[in-house]
């Protein structure tokens, strides 16, 4: 069904791009407001910085058009304000934050719909499209002494755990401004809830607890990307004259 999806939405930027009246070009970058869901841990959101290069088709009434992204999209989260019980001293100590970063190649393919605002000089849109992220690397390496002494509480840095594709949908909206007959400004907001799981572990069992010295067993553990993003961008137009 995926893939099905894909396939009509590459055939639809194919058709616009033959019955275009031209082409935009242009890059946009910001802000992601990260998150993710995991399994019985309350996760804080990280704030990282993310950008794309794009391709939007434009037809002759521009309210209605077709358009590609690829860019650097990272994903993750966060443990903040976190106490133990300091058996040295019998008092709480605060445990220092830890970041979770999953970095990612996203392609989204989609459409906008678009609003003239005053005098046509800017445009209300909102999106929607599918999106594909690679993940290229993580920082799970960061946890392996804690993950060895206290047998996996943090996600693993294995391959087999963390999943390299990834998909979901984009859905937002913005503004796009006029600065001149063939240049332009946005601004978006996007969110981006993935479908399948980022990382997904089983549940492990016969694992040496290293306090007790008893058999412990390592619970499932399933992490789903959730992320909101605002970016600014510049717009570049292409434009295509007929000639009889």
């Amino acid at each position: 069904m995926k893939q099905r999806i894909l396939m009509m939405i590459i055939a639809a930027l194919s058709v616009a791009g033959l019955q275009a009246q031209g082409t935009v070009y242009g890059i946009k970058g910001g802000f992601t407001l990260a998150t993710q869901q995991w399994d019985a841990i309350n996760t804080n959101a990280l704030f990282l910085p993310q950008g794309d290069f794009f391709i939007e088709d434009v037809p002759e009434s521009n309210a209605f058009s077709l358009f590609a992204s690829l860019g650097y999209h990272p994903k993750g989260s966060a443990l903040r304000n976190r106490f133990f019980n300091n058996v040295l001293n019998g008092q709480l100590t605060r445990v220092p934050p830890e970041r979770f970063i999953f970095h990612n190649a996203s392609l989204v393919l989609g459409a906008k719909q678009k609003f003239d605002i005053g005098r046509g000089e800017s445009r209300f849109f909102y999106s929607i499209g599918v999106r594909a992220d690679y993940t290229f690397d993580t920082n799970l390496n960061e946890f392996d002494e804690i993950n060895n002494f206290f047998f996996s509480t943090l996600p693993v840095n294995d391959p087999t755990y963390i999943r390299e594709f990834n998909y979901g949908v984009t859905i937002g909206g913005g503004m796009e401004y006029s600065l001149g007959d063939f240049v332009g400004m946005s601004l978006e907001l996007n969110l981006h809830p993935d479908f399948s799981f980022q990382y997904e572990q089983p549940e492990i069992g016969n694992v040496t607890d290293p306090f007790t010295g008893n058999q412990t067993t390592i619970p499932e553990r399933q992490i789903r990307n959730i992320a909101f993003e605002v970016s600014l961008g510049f717009r570049f137009l292409r434009e295509v004259i007929y000639i009889d």
